[in-house]
């Protein structure tokens, strides 16, 4: 043990568990080191020279109960070295210990140890970036602030986009961390910098990145067309470190808490958000920065020309989900529904949706469907080409279309029609449908023909239609039908009757 660094430690004032715990001693052996430097008078005045604090040393350490130098587990060294070659646990090792009748404490045989394996400093090294080269994005915990919507306060998360050379900064509050929320505020900061970096620096959160992995990210689809449309390249840090993006950590988001919100009260988001963009160019922008030492607003102005132009149209919001075709054949998203193929039913499909529009692709990202984005939950967008199309009638079909669906087959198919919608009290409109899809499987002319057959013999049901198309007796020559007599009411004389009810003649 270095004296000279002991007496460095309680000549500062440090108490006996800072010195215990930056020399990796003991408190009871630091308050015998202090003892002894108090009488030798060591912690006043200056230190003597080397020699003479040997000389002290040597003269007064000497003693029944000197500060103990050598570790109680020293005559298990061989044994402890031996149990750390194999991978044992220092709490492992102290039970081993106890075992051989060791007496000492854990933080004995942990201090032992750690001389044993001297630990590397924990050094950072900084990063300086070129400008335009980087911007770091982070999400922040704000506090609660109003909805203006519903007039209750709610839990509200500040996002920060940090450009990484002149640490000129955006910040806008959400209310969610939702991929939608992540990629609109992507495109109001880039907007608000009119420009963009090369590379965005970000965490591992779930709104940008699926799983955590460094070597082969899998980007959400969503995220990944963002920065394909405005040409920045993704770069996630490792799990578990957010000190690689300590310019937005703490430069960011903890500026953003101690500064803009330290002490302010709640208020309605959009107030926040108006207030936090005059902050942005007054404050935050005209501070002397701690690290470059310079106003972030100047140093911007020499970066922005370094940035990528934007685009001639900002990006389109498009989110990407993962859902499940239905038995219905349609997907959910966003709580409206919409069709694909009744082939793909029951598999995973991708639904891409943008502002206006809705895609959907299937795994192999082949497009199957496109439809007008619905203007609100609950609504229903189908295309008739993506059902079964046996089904499609019954969907179709409506009464006036079954009749104008007759009118052009025939005028005998429009006749059997009209009495088959036109019976009470029994609705036969399922009865139309069928006969109309009679005209795809036989073909109108046929169906019009067996029409006239049915209608020429008095029988127009659906039944004796069919049966007349599949034993192809449309085609048979029909025997005309003779008209029937008049009808009368008496075929006897008058005269009969009367006489039977006066007395008369007989009525046989």
């Amino acid at each position: 043990m270095d004296i000279r660094e002991v007496l460095r430690h309680l000549r500062e004032g440090e108490s006996d568990r800072a010195v215990a715990r930056a020399l990796q001693l003991s408190r009871k052996t630091v308050k015998r080191y202090r003892t002894w430097a108090v009488d030798s008078g060591l912690l006043e005045g200056p230190l003597p020279s080397l020699g003479e604090l040997q000389r002290i040393v040597e003269a007064t350490l000497e003693g029944p109960n000197p500060p103990q130098n050598v570790s109680s587990v020293e005559p298990y060294r061989a044994m402890v070295v031996k149990l750390r070659k194999q991978g044992v646990e220092i709490a492992a090792i102290w039970e081993r210990l106890k075992e051989r009748e060791y007496q000492g404490s854990y933080a004995s045989v942990y201090r032992f140890v750690r001389n044993l394996e001297p630990r590397s400093p924990d050094v950072t090294v900084r990063v300086e970036t070129p400008p335009g080269e980087e911007a770091q994005v982070d999400f922040g915990y704000a506090g609660m602030m109003v909805d203006p919507e519903t007039g209750k306060r709610r839990k509200t998360w500040a996002f920060v986009m940090t450009l990484s050379w002149s640490r000129h900064m955006y910040v806008e509050f959400v209310f969610d961390q939702r991929v939608e929320t992540w990629l609109r505020a992507h495109r109001n900061a880039l907007a608000f910098f009119r420009g963009v970096p090369r590379r965005m620096v970000i965490d591992n959160l779930k709104a940008a990145i699926i799983r955590a992995c460094w070597d082969d990210p899998l980007v959400q689809q969503s995220y990944r067309e963002c920065a394909e449309h405005y040409g920045f390249l993704i770069s996630p840090c490792r799990p578990g470190t957010p000190e690689h993006k300590g310019k937005v950590e703490q430069g960011g988001v903890h500026y953003v808490k101690r500064n803009f919100l330290g002490g302010r009260e709640p208020t309605t988001i959009a107030q926040a958000n108006r207030d936090v963009r005059r902050w942005l160019t007054t404050t935050a922008g005209n501070r002397i920065h701690g690290t470059t030492k310079e106003r972030p607003l100047e140093r911007f102005d020499i970066e922005r020309q370094a940035l990528q132009a934007l685009p001639q149209a900002p990006y389109d919001l498009a989110v990407w989900k993962q859902v499940k075709l239905h038995r219905d054949c349609h997907v959910v998203f966003e709580g409206a529904y919409y069709s694909a193929p009744y082939r793909l039913a029951g598999q995973a499909l991708w639904v891409r949706g943008g502002t206006h529009e809705v895609q959907i692709y299937t795994s192999e990202h082949a497009l199957v469907g496109t439809h007008t984005r619905a203007q609100r939950p609950g609504k229903r967008v189908t295309n008739l080409a993506h059902l079964p199309h046996h089904k499609v009638a019954g969907l179709i079909l409506t009464r006036d279309a079954c009749r104008e669906l007759a009118s052009q087959v025939g005028p005998a198919t429009r006749e059997v029609v009209d009495g088959l919608l036109d019976h009470r009290p029994e609705d036969r409109l399922r009865t139309t449908q069928r006969l109309l899809r009679l005209g795809d499987r036989f073909g109108s002319e046929r169906l019009e023909a067996a029409c006239a057959r049915a209608l020429l013999f008095g029988d127009p049901v659906y039944l004796t239609i069919k049966k007349i198309l599949e034993e192809r007796l449309d085609a048979q020559e029909s025997a005309p039908v003779a008209p029937s007599p008049p009808a009368t009411t008496f075929v006897r004389p008058a005269s009969e009757l009367v006489g039977r009810l006066l007395g008369g003649v007989s009525w046989r």
